[in-house]
């Protein structure tokens, strides 16, 4: 019973990330002006957003380590847990009849939440060395 739940709801996880992630085009056009005015609109924010930070930080430099970790701490988050799922499928699917994949399924899990864990106060140590640490 526990395997056929794991098991349809980790195709249910792989198709619908397919089906976001994919989507379908009718034809292959070149892109269009109203595609290409998205694209300039997204780069402008990301080019905004970077700025931001620069001027909250006071550095090229620190401005631009916190927009990367703010990356890692958003993009962290459904990796980690990909992971924990992977893991939870080795310990408790595959490793009812293997000792060592049951260690291993216990041992992927540690690490995803470590991991995740890490990156999500990375960012919050960072800004309080920044902002109290260099005076």
């Amino acid at each position: 019973m526990k395997k056929g739940i794991v098991i349809i709801t980790i195709i249910m996880l792989v198709v619908g990330i397919f089906l976001i992630s994919n989507k379908s085009y009718a034809d292959d056009k070149a892109i269009d002006d109203k595609t290409e005015s998205k694209i300039v609109e997204m780069k402008n924010n990301v080019a905004n957003s970077l700025e931001d930070y620069k001027a909250k930080y006071g550095s090229d430099s620190y401005g631009t380590v916190a927009y990367i970790l703010n990356l890692v701490r958003i993009y962290s988050i459904p990796i980690c847990f990909l992971g924990i799922a992977v893991g939870a499928i080795h310990q408790y699917v595959i490793g009812i009849r293997k000792l060592d994949t049951l260690e291993r399924g216990m041992a992927f899990i540690v690490t995803c939440v470590t991991l995740l864990i890490i990156c999500q106060i990375l960012p919050l140590a960072f800004a309080v060395f920044v902002k109290f640490g260099r005076g």
